[in-house]
């Protein structure tokens, strides 16, 4: 009896997640209003310098993210002209919980479920400032963690994961890999080669149509790199070398 009321309750959570999972979707693809994206802060170690740079960030530490929003969809016509707000959250202690190393479907699953249900909590505590969208920054110190792991952006839960560097020289590069996940959340793909990471022709390109091709000016947001040649691609410095391309932006609504 108990078993059948435990399902019972999981069934009746994983509906509400569902239906407030479907609603949110919706409401963050019609850019009728600005979505509002809160980033809270993770360090991701122990390092003085990961506490320093974590310490000195405020609100204008992600405005280029938002002029970036607002400059791509002037671009597109876009009605809306501030596409999203971002503000600054509180710093969290707790690390967000780790992806399956396996790709077992069942396995990320559960474990986006368990992620969705854990930003539940984060938020329930520290629900200072209203969102649409969350972002959870993992800072670490480039000394101690010279390779990240991962990051990920999740539209079901519209949750982001950025792991970057507790560095002011890979600050800009940091909002630039924060802004593919948040795009991940609203529904964009990726559009690089996983085995090469270089970016597909043509969606992956942001002047597809340049001539010659190469070398590229731009990053696509989701191709993540500025196609040089066949065989090379830069990471950009910022999002000043970045556009979303006609593809992503087909994803996200903003062109039929």
């Amino acid at each position: 009896m108990f078993r059948k009321f435990r399902i019972m309750v999981l069934l009746y959570i994983l509906l509400l997640v569902a239906g407030g999972t479907w609603l949110s979707e919706i409401r963050t693809t019609d850019w009728d209003e600005s979505l509002w994206v809160v980033v809270h802060p993770i360090a991701g170690d122990s390092s003085k310098a990961t506490r320093t740079y974590i310490d000195k960030l405020d609100q204008e530490s992600f405005g280029d993210i938002e002029r970036f929003f607002a400059r791509e969809a002037a671009r597109y016509g876009l009605d809306q002209r501030e596409p999203i707000t971002v503000r600054l959250g509180k710093e969290l202690s707790e690390q967000p919980p780790a992806p399956p190393v396996s790709g077992n479907p069942i396995g990320i699953m559960f474990w986006s479920l368990g992620l969705r249900w854990w930003s539940w909590q984060v938020e329930s505590e520290h629900d200072e400032v209203p969102s649409d969208v969350r972002m959870y920054v993992v800072y670490h110190d480039p000394q101690i963690t010279p390779r990240v792991a991962d990051s990920l952006g999740l539209q079901k839960g519209l949750i982001g994961i950025t792991h970057a560097f507790a560095t002011q020289s890979q600050h800009r590069q940091n909002n630039f890999v924060m802004t593919h996940e948040l795009l991940h959340t609203v529904g964009a793909s990726d559009k690089y080669d996983p085995a090469t990471n270089l970016p597909i022709y043509p969606i992956g390109f942001a002047e597809p149509d340049r001539d010659p091709a190469y070398p590229q000016r731009y990053a696509e947001i989701m191709g993540g790199r500025i196609p040089k040649s066949p065989l090379r691609a830069d990471i950009p410095k910022g999002l000043s070398h970045a556009a979303i391309g006609m593809s992503t932006a087909l994803e996200i609504g903003w062109r039929e």
